[in-house]
């Protein structure tokens, strides 16, 4: 089984991973670090993608954690895509909060342009973090998975 949680920088994905991780012993790949997987991006790229193939086929899962559209690309068909969002002021205050307190004009304007870039990707759920541990939101996921 694999699934990938995808959306914008500091909407929770990383935190429903960790528990997503532990409840189903999974192995976690973030953003690029498939990249790891072998010397050249190519073969790296062709690794991850056997390794998805072969994990969508098996028990042992594997929880992709993406925040740029051009990662989704990567996924093969079967791959459970889960949208993870939040409200930009949150965004902007938990990136902040990355940043010892301060959020830079420049990458503020970042955050506001990408905003939304997710939205009308398609996927099996949609989950908007506002008031949503990541517990609950790990439960919405193994739900729709029938765990």
């Amino acid at each position: 089984m694999v699934i990938c949680l995808f959306g914008e920088n500091c909407t929770g994905k990383s935190s429903i991973a960790d528990v997503l991780s532990v409840r189903l012993n999974a192995t976690r790949i973030t953003g690029k670090d498939y990249l790891r997987l072998a010397k050249s991006e190519a073969e790296a790229k062709r690794t991850f993608a056997a390794l998805l193939s072969e994990r969508l086929g098996s028990d042992q899962a594997l929880v992709y954690v993406a925040s740029e559209p051009e990662q989704l690309a990567l996924l093969p068909a079967g791959v459970v895509r889960v949208l993870i969002t939040a409200e930009l002021p949150r965004i902007k205050e938990r990136f902040a909060a990355r940043m010892g307190g301060k959020l830079p004009a420049p990458v503020e304007a970042m955050l506001e342009r990408k905003h939304g870039m997710f939205d009308a990707l398609p996927c099996e759920l949609r989950i908007h973090t506002e008031g949503v541990s990541a517990e609950s939101a790990a439960g919405q996921i193994l739900s729709l998975l029938s765990l």
